[in-house]
């Protein structure tokens, strides 16, 4: 597994870009707008393949949400995590890029697993 991705929810996307563009030197690497209304994401790249992704939607407080680990197989990942006890908190669901599944560590923090689209 490899970390992919750090989640933020953002309040404003246009100053969350400004401030990983001009003070942590990241780049913006990709926007989408999924087909949830109100929604925004942001890929942030620096150095090395992980990046932060910003997504703004209102309906989320603002503040660090998830890691997103890049899995080869997020069947397999899922099933081990459910048999060894983790809290599943999303089931696999399919996204722009893939499929991501979620579970929760034992303080609450959630870790996203993301098997992207074979390119």
């Amino acid at each position: 597994m490899t970390i992919k991705y750090s989640t933020i929810i953002v309040k404003d996307t246009e100053e969350s870009i400004k401030f990983y563009s001009e003070v942590m030197g990241f780049k913006q690497d990709s926007q989408f707008f999924p087909p949830v209304p109100g929604t925004k994401i942001t890929m942030m790249k620096g150095k090395g393949e992980t990046m932060f992704e910003l997504i703004e939607n209102k309906a989320f407080e603002p503040g660090a949400y998830s890691t997103g680990i890049e899995v080869d197989d997020i069947n397999a990942v899922l099933a081990n995590a459910r048999a060894k006890g983790a809290r599943v908190i999303l089931e696999i669901t399919p996204i722009s890029v893939g499929s991501m599944a979620m579970i929760e560590d034992p303080n609450g923090a959630r870790i996203a697993f993301i098997q992207h689209h074979e390119k």
